[in-house]
Protein backbone atom coordinates (compact mmCIF):
# COMPACT_ATOMS: atom_id res chain seq x y z
CA UNK A 1 0.00 0.00 0.00
CA UNK A 2 2.79 2.37 0.88
CA UNK A 3 4.63 1.52 -2.33
CA UNK A 4 1.57 2.26 -4.43
CA UNK A 5 1.21 5.60 -2.69
CA UNK A 6 4.80 6.53 -3.46
CA UNK A 7 4.37 5.50 -7.11
CA UNK A 8 1.27 7.65 -7.37
CA UNK A 9 3.05 10.68 -5.91
CA UNK A 10 5.99 10.16 -8.25
CA UNK A 11 3.70 10.00 -11.29
CA UNK A 12 1.92 13.20 -10.26
CA UNK A 13 5.25 14.96 -9.73
CA UNK A 14 6.52 13.95 -13.18
CA UNK A 15 3.29 15.12 -14.81
CA UNK A 16 3.50 18.48 -13.04
CA UNK A 17 7.15 18.94 -14.09
CA UNK A 18 6.31 18.09 -17.72
CA UNK A 19 3.49 20.60 -17.76
CA UNK A 20 5.72 23.33 -16.30
CA UNK A 21 8.46 22.65 -18.83
CA UNK A 22 5.92 22.81 -21.66
CA UNK A 23 4.58 26.11 -20.36
CA UNK A 24 8.08 27.54 -20.04
CA UNK A 25 8.96 26.38 -23.59
CA UNK A 26 5.78 27.99 -24.91
CA UNK A 27 6.71 31.27 -23.25
CA UNK A 28 10.27 31.33 -24.75
CA UNK A 29 10.64 33.41 -27.96
CA UNK A 30 11.29 31.56 -31.21
CA UNK A 31 14.63 32.17 -32.99
CA UNK A 32 14.12 34.75 -35.78
CA UNK A 33 15.11 33.78 -39.38
CA UNK A 34 18.16 35.54 -40.84
CA UNK A 35 17.40 38.87 -42.57
CA UNK A 36 17.25 38.83 -46.39
CA UNK A 37 20.34 40.09 -48.23
CA UNK A 38 20.27 43.79 -49.16
CA UNK A 39 19.18 44.59 -52.73
CA UNK A 40 21.97 45.34 -55.22
CA UNK A 41 22.75 49.01 -55.76
CA UNK A 42 21.02 50.60 -58.77
CA UNK A 43 22.95 50.70 -62.04
CA UNK A 44 24.81 53.97 -62.59
CA UNK A 45 26.33 55.44 -65.77
CA UNK A 46 28.74 57.66 -63.82
CA UNK A 47 32.41 57.15 -64.69
CA UNK A 48 34.95 56.93 -67.50
CA UNK A 49 34.54 54.73 -70.58
CA UNK A 50 36.46 53.77 -73.72
CA UNK A 51 35.34 51.86 -76.81
CA UNK A 52 35.34 51.34 -80.56
CA UNK A 53 32.96 51.77 -83.49
CA UNK A 54 32.29 50.86 -87.14
CA UNK A 55 29.96 52.47 -89.63
CA UNK A 56 29.55 54.59 -92.73
CA UNK A 57 29.87 58.27 -93.63
CA UNK A 58 28.58 60.23 -96.58
CA UNK A 59 29.17 63.83 -97.58
CA UNK A 60 27.08 66.26 -99.56
CA UNK A 61 29.25 68.62 -101.61
CA UNK A 62 28.26 71.66 -103.61
CA UNK A 63 31.07 73.15 -105.71
CA UNK A 64 31.21 76.51 -107.47
CA UNK A 65 33.79 77.87 -109.92
CA UNK A 66 34.08 81.66 -109.87
CA UNK A 67 35.89 82.54 -113.10
CA UNK A 68 38.29 85.43 -113.45
CA UNK A 69 35.79 87.23 -115.70
CA UNK A 70 33.05 87.00 -113.06
CA UNK A 71 31.11 84.05 -114.49
CA UNK A 72 30.02 81.37 -112.01
CA UNK A 73 29.72 77.66 -112.83
CA UNK A 74 28.05 75.11 -110.58
CA UNK A 75 29.04 71.50 -110.15
CA UNK A 76 26.26 69.07 -109.34
CA UNK A 77 25.79 67.99 -105.77
CA UNK A 78 27.04 64.53 -104.85
CA UNK A 79 26.79 62.15 -101.95
CA UNK A 80 29.43 59.43 -101.61
CA UNK A 81 29.27 56.83 -98.83
CA UNK A 82 32.52 55.50 -97.34
CA UNK A 83 33.41 53.02 -94.60
CA UNK A 84 34.59 54.44 -91.26
CA UNK A 85 36.06 52.87 -88.14
CA UNK A 86 37.66 54.14 -84.95
CA UNK A 87 37.15 54.66 -81.26
CA UNK A 88 35.89 56.98 -78.54
CA UNK A 89 36.62 57.93 -74.94
CA UNK A 90 34.50 59.88 -72.51
CA UNK A 91 33.05 60.49 -69.07
CA UNK A 92 29.44 60.36 -67.76
CA UNK A 93 27.92 61.90 -64.66
CA UNK A 94 24.45 60.64 -63.68
CA UNK A 95 22.03 62.68 -61.54
CA UNK A 96 18.81 60.75 -60.93
CA UNK A 97 17.73 59.82 -64.47
CA UNK A 98 19.72 62.53 -66.24
CA UNK A 99 23.21 61.90 -67.58
CA UNK A 100 25.70 64.61 -68.51
CA UNK A 101 28.93 63.72 -70.27
CA UNK A 102 31.71 64.65 -72.64
CA UNK A 103 33.06 62.47 -75.46
CA UNK A 104 35.90 62.60 -77.99
CA UNK A 105 35.97 60.24 -80.96
CA UNK A 106 38.18 59.65 -83.99
CA UNK A 107 37.45 57.64 -87.15
CA UNK A 108 39.45 56.85 -90.24
CA UNK A 109 37.57 56.92 -93.54
CA UNK A 110 37.91 55.23 -96.90
CA UNK A 111 38.14 58.39 -99.04
CA UNK A 112 36.15 58.99 -102.21
CA UNK A 113 37.56 62.17 -103.71
CA UNK A 114 35.41 62.65 -106.78
CA UNK A 115 33.37 65.81 -106.30
CA UNK A 116 31.77 66.29 -109.69
CA UNK A 117 32.40 67.21 -113.29
CA UNK A 118 31.12 69.66 -115.83
CA UNK A 119 32.01 71.64 -118.91
CA UNK A 120 33.45 74.84 -117.48
CA UNK A 121 34.28 76.71 -120.66
CA UNK A 122 33.56 75.79 -124.24
CA UNK A 123 36.50 74.77 -126.35
CA UNK A 124 38.67 73.57 -123.47
CA UNK A 125 36.66 70.44 -122.81
CA UNK A 126 35.28 68.86 -119.64
CA UNK A 127 37.04 69.20 -116.32
CA UNK A 128 36.88 66.88 -113.34
CA UNK A 129 37.31 68.23 -109.83
CA UNK A 130 38.78 65.85 -107.27
CA UNK A 131 39.66 66.49 -103.66
CA UNK A 132 37.89 67.30 -100.47
CA UNK A 133 37.40 63.62 -99.73
CA UNK A 134 37.04 62.75 -96.06
CA UNK A 135 40.23 60.95 -94.96
CA UNK A 136 39.42 61.05 -91.25
CA UNK A 137 36.98 62.73 -88.89
CA UNK A 138 36.89 63.62 -85.22
CA UNK A 139 34.35 65.18 -82.87
CA UNK A 140 34.42 66.64 -79.36
CA UNK A 141 30.95 66.95 -77.92
CA UNK A 142 28.85 67.25 -74.79
CA UNK A 143 26.32 64.47 -74.20
CA UNK A 144 22.94 65.01 -72.58
CA UNK A 145 21.04 61.82 -71.88
CA UNK A 146 18.12 60.23 -70.09
CA UNK A 147 18.79 56.90 -68.37
CA UNK A 148 16.24 54.18 -67.74
CA UNK A 149 18.22 51.61 -65.76
CA UNK A 150 20.53 49.94 -68.33
CA UNK A 151 19.22 52.05 -71.25
CA UNK A 152 20.59 55.47 -72.16
CA UNK A 153 19.05 57.82 -74.74
CA UNK A 154 21.29 60.79 -75.54
CA UNK A 155 21.95 63.79 -77.76
CA UNK A 156 25.36 65.26 -78.64
CA UNK A 157 26.36 68.84 -79.40
CA UNK A 158 29.86 70.05 -80.15
CA UNK A 159 32.45 70.56 -82.88
CA UNK A 160 33.72 68.30 -85.63
CA UNK A 161 36.91 68.24 -87.71
CA UNK A 162 37.42 66.41 -90.99
CA UNK A 163 40.71 65.76 -92.78
CA UNK A 164 40.43 66.52 -96.50
CA UNK A 165 42.74 65.70 -99.39
CA UNK A 166 44.30 67.91 -102.05
CA UNK A 167 42.18 69.91 -104.48
CA UNK A 168 42.90 68.82 -108.09
CA UNK A 169 41.28 70.05 -111.31
CA UNK A 170 41.90 67.83 -114.35
CA UNK A 171 41.28 68.50 -118.03
CA UNK A 172 39.91 65.11 -119.04
CA UNK A 173 40.73 65.78 -122.72
CA UNK A 174 44.46 66.38 -122.24
CA UNK A 175 44.94 64.70 -118.85
CA UNK A 176 46.70 67.79 -117.47
CA UNK A 177 45.97 68.59 -113.82
CA UNK A 178 46.46 71.52 -111.49
CA UNK A 179 45.76 71.68 -107.78
CA UNK A 180 46.76 72.59 -104.27
CA UNK A 181 49.84 70.93 -102.87
CA UNK A 182 48.82 70.39 -99.25
CA UNK A 183 46.12 68.45 -97.44
CA UNK A 184 44.36 70.05 -94.51
CA UNK A 185 41.36 69.77 -92.25
CA UNK A 186 38.10 71.67 -91.89
CA UNK A 187 35.97 72.23 -88.81
CA UNK A 188 32.32 72.94 -88.08
CA UNK A 189 29.49 72.43 -85.65
CA UNK A 190 28.00 68.99 -85.05
CA UNK A 191 25.07 67.33 -83.38
CA UNK A 192 24.10 63.71 -82.92
CA UNK A 193 21.56 61.29 -81.48
CA UNK A 194 22.25 57.90 -79.94
CA UNK A 195 20.99 54.91 -77.98
CA UNK A 196 23.20 52.86 -75.63
CA UNK A 197 22.46 49.69 -73.67
CA UNK A 198 24.54 48.16 -70.85
CA UNK A 199 24.26 44.38 -71.23
CA UNK A 200 26.64 43.73 -68.30
CA UNK A 201 28.03 45.80 -65.43
CA UNK A 202 30.86 47.08 -67.61
CA UNK A 203 30.04 46.48 -71.28
CA UNK A 204 27.63 48.45 -73.46
CA UNK A 205 26.64 48.57 -77.11
CA UNK A 206 25.40 51.64 -78.95
CA UNK A 207 24.07 53.05 -82.23
CA UNK A 208 24.60 56.70 -83.16
CA UNK A 209 23.91 59.21 -85.94
CA UNK A 210 26.03 62.39 -86.30
CA UNK A 211 25.89 65.43 -88.59
CA UNK A 212 28.85 67.79 -89.13
CA UNK A 213 28.39 71.09 -91.01
CA UNK A 214 31.82 72.03 -92.33
CA UNK A 215 33.28 75.40 -93.19
CA UNK A 216 33.75 76.17 -96.89
CA UNK A 217 37.06 75.56 -98.63
CA UNK A 218 38.48 77.44 -101.64
CA UNK A 219 41.29 76.93 -104.14
CA UNK A 220 42.53 79.54 -106.61
CA UNK A 221 44.22 78.34 -109.81
CA UNK A 222 47.64 80.04 -109.71
CA UNK A 223 49.35 82.11 -112.35
CA UNK A 224 51.35 79.89 -114.68
CA UNK A 225 48.80 77.07 -114.69
CA UNK A 226 47.99 75.66 -118.17
CA UNK A 227 44.29 76.57 -117.86
CA UNK A 228 41.69 78.41 -115.75
CA UNK A 229 44.18 80.89 -114.27
CA UNK A 230 42.49 82.95 -111.55
CA UNK A 231 39.45 80.64 -111.22
CA UNK A 232 38.33 80.17 -107.61
CA UNK A 233 36.83 76.77 -106.73
CA UNK A 234 34.82 76.64 -103.51
CA UNK A 235 33.24 73.62 -101.84
CA UNK A 236 30.40 73.73 -99.32
CA UNK A 237 29.63 70.41 -97.70
CA UNK A 238 28.50 68.50 -94.66
CA UNK A 239 29.27 65.01 -93.40
CA UNK A 240 26.79 62.55 -91.93
CA UNK A 241 27.73 59.34 -90.15
CA UNK A 242 25.94 56.32 -88.77
CA UNK A 243 27.89 53.90 -86.61
CA UNK A 244 27.49 51.10 -84.12
CA UNK A 245 29.96 50.42 -81.36
CA UNK A 246 30.75 49.26 -77.86
CA UNK A 247 32.10 50.80 -74.65
CA UNK A 248 33.86 49.48 -71.57
CA UNK A 249 32.68 51.29 -68.42
CA UNK A 250 35.23 51.62 -65.63
CA UNK A 251 34.27 51.15 -61.97
CA UNK A 252 30.69 50.28 -62.73
CA UNK A 253 28.39 48.92 -59.99
CA UNK A 254 24.94 47.36 -60.13
CA UNK A 255 23.62 44.42 -62.08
Amino acid sequence: MLVKKHLLLATVAIAVLGFCNSALAADMPLKAPPPPPPPPPPFSWTGFYIGGNLGAAWGERHVTDLRANGDVFDFSRSSDAVFIGGGQIGYNWQMNNFVLGIEWDFDGAGSNNRVGNGILIGGLGPFTLNGGGDRWMSTLAARLGFANDHWLFYAKLGVGEVGVSNFIVTNTTTGVSVGSNTSRSRTGGMFGLGLEYAFTNNWTMKAEYDWIGLSSRSFTVPVGAPFLVGDVFTTHNNVQTFKVGFNYLFGRTGC
